[in-house]
């Protein structure tokens, strides 16, 4: 099943070009819409963005199909695919929907590439600035040309943590016992997709996530993987895959001696 990710790559940017960036600042009160809340946005970007990877990524690999956010808040039976033989491209079309909406430019567009379980490619784009990290199973990840290294993490108590509000009050409550030895909570960037690029390059170190869909999390936790990170579920351990639970803890550490730390300070709940 071979797939140039280069010409993922193009794809990608070419759709975000055309479908998300002209529309950032620029959208209409009719252009935005709730889905199960009034904090759960979509747009029209997301919408065309969705459609035109779909077909652009389709047609690039022969039998795939695509399971795209938008398509499977619509009719949740999509999500069987990702246990079937055929590949499938998993597609977040715009990643922090809020921030976009609110002209906060913390947004992405995130394309992985998954057979079953298994993660065979991973690509995160920017439309802003025009990054793109990417990975293939086995192959290292990348950040547009250039290799990205091994993760070289610094002492624990340099180390920077992304979590939800109860986990960064544990982590918070519990440096003073540990002689400071624990990393600090840093805010949020709503945005998943983001959160992967800064663990991938190591501005970020350890990052939770309790909402765990599939297009959010697939691609960025190859990436992660593949420069040497370590992911599971809390509390059993287990890692990250595709098909798993779609809430509950998902914690990421640059090792597992850091991840077990973590975890016993912040907790699974």
């Amino acid at each position: 099943m071979p797939v140039d990710p280069q010409a993922v790559i193009a794809i990608i940017r070419a759709v975000a070009a055309r479908e998300v960036l002209p529309r950032f600042g620029r959208l209409r009160r009719a252009d935005i819409r709730t889905k199960s809340g009034p904090a759960d946005l979509v747009t029209v970007a997301d919408i065309e963005s969705e459609r035109a990877l779909t077909a652009a990524l389709t047609a690039v690999l022969t039998g795939s199909r695509t399971l795209g956010e938008e398509a499977a808040e619509a009719e949740p039976t999509l999500l069987a695919r990702l246990r079937e033989d055929a590949p499938v491209w998993v597609l977040d079309p715009v990643d922090g929907t809020n921030n976009f909406a609110r002209r906060r430019p913390e947004f992405a567009v995130i394309v992985a590439l998954c057979r079953g379980d298994a993660i065979l490619g991973g690509w995160i784009h920017r439309p802003l600035g025009g990054e793109t990290v990417w990975a293939m199973a086995g192959e290292g990840a990348w950040i547009d040309g250039r290799r990205l290294p091994a993760l070289d993490p610094p002492p624990i108590q340099d180390m920077r943590a992304a979590l939800n509000r109860k986990m960064s009050r544990r982590l918070d409550a519990a440096r003073p016992g540990r002689g400071g030895r624990l990393p600090k909570a840093v805010p949020r960037l709503f945005c998943a997709g983001c959160e992967y690029m800064a663990l991938a390059r190591g501005d970020l170190h350890v990052c939770q996530f309790d909402r765990l869909k599939p297009w959010d999390h697939a691609a960025g936790v190859l990436i992660h993987r593949e420069v040497g990170g370590t992911d599971a579920y809390a509390p059993d351990g287990t890692p990250y895959r595709p098909s798993g639970p779609a809430s509950g803890n998902l914690l990421l550490a640059p090792s597992p001696e850091t991840w077990k730390i973590l975890h016993g300070v912040v907790g699974a709940d």
